[in-house]
């Protein structure tokens, strides 16, 4: 099924600022946006008047309710009209894609998981058309597709490589657009999930913050100037490279002491399974290191150090204002928290500040939402990248 795809004009330099301003912080008075952008009262009604036309923006009363436009330049706030357009996010892992549907505000109104029973890059992409089928017949107002991967990705549009789909080279969106219709981004997972939560969590407003991700791999990314900042290695497994132990445990490939090593799920199971000769969940091993048993407590404790160990090297060379702890691997901190802090006071200077971690139990359709809110940068706001 082809969905028609609904969108605005592309906005100017100015347009977009004015869009983005009332976008995360609205409703906002035209002052108090003037204020914000540095703007004159005519330069400001020169650059929401499109915005107004096309239906972007909405005068709301006090209380947030849309009012009829009036002639000049009326007092009443600016907003977003969330409901106006719909954005179809996905999350793709070697086993399932989770998708969700969001508004232009990026709240979550629709969830929608399937199997992945199949790597090749077509058959992927023909599940993508179906399930953007299904949704789109209850919002047919759907403005794109934000679709993240974990690994390289090249343009926004092509998975250059992607360890876990066992990709390279792949046109994802233009294959994805085939079959929906619909303008397609691509971009890394975690760079995605860094953009929603700079924009709408737990950097929201924020100079300097910082995302720390563990589950399958270990993922970093960091907000500079309330933008994220864009660099070559995040998609690359740079935490292979990341060593916190020399001394520490091997993972599968070989690497020790890394941050893959010690702290992703798969190694971690790996360590028990090495030692032990069964395999386990890594539920099953948060659980027996909570109940004390030796071997996952020493293998947990470690993980635990290394966490803590990253979060303060984090603190002393990036200086974030906060730093969120986000991914499927959270768990740790329920289990092993104490050591964490431990292990980040151990490496701080004494007299610093005490770091701001924030952990997010998060699922995957976080993942999805930051897809949804890369479209929503990209294809509504045209937004540059990083």
């Amino acid at each position: 099924m082809t969905t028609h795809a609904v969108s605005w004009q592309p906005l100017s330099a100015g347009e977009r600022s004015v869009a983005i301003e009332v976008l995360v912080n609205g409703p906002l008075s035209r002052a108090e946006l003037a204020r914000r952008l540095d703007l004159s009262a005519g330069s400001l009604t020169r650059l929401t008047k499109p915005l107004i036309e096309s239906g972007l923006l909405v005068e709301v009363s006090e209380a947030g309710v849309p009012v009829e436009v009036r002639q000049g330049r009326p007092s009443q706030p600016l907003d977003i009209v969330a409901e106006s357009r719909f954005f179809l996010g996905f999350k793709i892992t070697a086993e399932m894609v989770y998708g969700v549907v969001t508004t232009l505000r990026s709240e979550v109104v629709a969830r929608l998981d399937q199997p992945l029973t199949a790597h090749d890059p077509g058959e992927v992409a023909d599940l993508l058309g179906e399930m953007t089928a299904r949704l789109a017949e209850r919002f047919p107002a759907l403005a794109g597709i934000g679709i993240g991967a974990g690994g390289h990705v090249r343009d926004r549009a092509v998975v250059g490589d992607s360890p876990f789909l066992g990709w390279r080279g792949v046109p994802l969106a233009a294959l994805v657009e085939e079959r929906t219709g619909l303008p397609v981004v691509v971009e890394n997972d975690v760079a995605a999930l860094v953009e929603a939560e700079t924009w709408f969590g737990a950097g929201r407003g924020l100079d300097r913050f910082a995302v720390l991700t563990i589950g399958a791999g270990v993922g970093y990314g960091l907000v500079l100037g309330g933008r994220r900042v864009p660099f070559a290695e995040q998609d690359r497994g740079f935490a292979h490279h990341w060593i916190i132990d020399p001394n520490g445990p091997l993972t599968p490939d070989g690497e020790r002491g890394s941050a893959v090593s010690l702290l992703a799920i798969p190694s971690i199971r790996y360590q028990i399974r090495a030692a032990s000769g069964r395999d386990a969940t890594y539920e099953e091993i948060l659980a027996a290191a909570a109940a004390g048993e030796p071997m996952a407590s020493r293998v947990i404790d470690e993980a635990a150090r290394a966490l803590g160990t990253l979060v303060a090297q984090i603190a002393n060379f990036a200086m974030p204002q906060r730093i969120l702890l986000a991914g499927e691997g959270v768990g740790l901190m329920g289990v092993a928290g104490a050591v964490v802090d431990e292990a980040v006071r151990a490496r701080r200077h004494p007299l610093a500040a005490p770091v701001d971690l924030e952990t997010k139990v998060s699922d995957f359709h976080d993942w999805a939402r930051g897809a949804a809110v890369l479209a929503i940068q990209v294809l509504v706001l045209g937004s540059a990248e990083g």
